[in-house]
């Protein structure tokens, strides 16, 4: 049975995506000090699916001896009532915003399945999106450096330092083409930037990481290697830092910040607009 609360069980389930649930249970759960042993549920939408995740609470409840955490967002009533009189502790991350905004405007809501997932809605923003995903996922960890004049923004920085889900975020929840850059060698020990970056100086963003951390995340990845060592991440750091600072290319510090926070500093800094749905 579980007797402390260092740790409990959250789930996130949504009809949709669950991307709103998990975005707001982390906002939340931040606010506490316990270990959240996740799992999101997205597309709850039929009995079947709702059975599995009943079976997964009560499970949880059984094993732990505490009810687990679930922020839901559902708007098939039936299938809302059931989860609510589950062996569980669960949030409605939309209900009192809603209730809220009826109170204020005086107007009815009328919950629609997915409708937070439309594409008829807006289809050239929604594949746009779609664009800006394919666009990032081909210029990950620089894989090639054709098409610059099309990102948005470019990130740089040494292997680890949390580039590739920062690309992937702001892509996918603000629409934005992204190309991240790691540090290679040779960048290292040219110690300027590549041609192809100077005209597009303009979009150059650094991510940059405290030593230890990223000897902690290289030593997960490559045990006992000269990548992961304390000397060789510290010389990368000094080095790329020196480049940003000289360059003046601005950077921020992604230790101790969620990768939400990162996206949402790096936008702060450099004006770029989201494009939201």
């Amino acid at each position: 049975m579980q007797t402390d609360m260092q740790s409990r069980d959250v789930f996130y389930v949504s009809d949709g995506t669950a991307i709103t649930c998990e975005t707001l249970g982390h906002v939340v759960l931040g606010q506490f000090p316990f270990k959240a042993n996740e799992k999101t549920f997205p597309f709850v939408e039929s009995a079947d699916k709702l059975t599995d995740l009943l079976k997964e609470i009560e499970a949880s409840y059984l094993r732990n001896g505490v009810k687990p955490l679930v922020f839901f967002s559902m708007v098939i009533p039936e299938l809302r009532q059931q989860l609510l009189a589950s062996h569980s502790y669960s949030y409605d991350v939309l209900e009192s915003i809603v209730q809220k905004v009826q109170d204020d405007i005086q107007m009815q809501p009328k919950p629609k399945l997915h409708r937070s997932r439309s594409v008829s809605r807006d289809s050239d923003k929604y594949f746009d999106r779609i664009a800006a995903i394919e666009y990032t996922l081909a210029h990950d960890d620089g894989i090639t450096l054709k098409g610059l004049e099309d990102a948005d923004i470019i990130l740089l920085g040494v292997s680890r330092s949390g580039k590739t889900p920062t690309s992937l975020y702001m892509a996918m929840q603000f629409g934005l083409r992204v190309v991240n850059y790691p540090f290679i060698e040779d960048d290292l020990a040219r110690m300027r930037l590549l041609p192809e970056f100077e005209i597009h100086r303009h979009k150059l963003f650094g991510l940059t990481i405290n030593p230890e951390r990223l000897t902690e995340i290289r030593e997960n990845r490559l045990a006992g290697s000269e990548y992961a060592s304390n000397e060789q991440c510290l010389h990368e750091l000094q080095t790329v830092e020196a480049l940003f600072r000289r360059e003046a290319i601005p950077y921020i510090n992604t230790s101790s910040l969620s990768v939400e926070e990162i996206s949402t500093r790096v936008l702060e800094r450099t004006g770029l607009r989201r494009r939201l749905l």
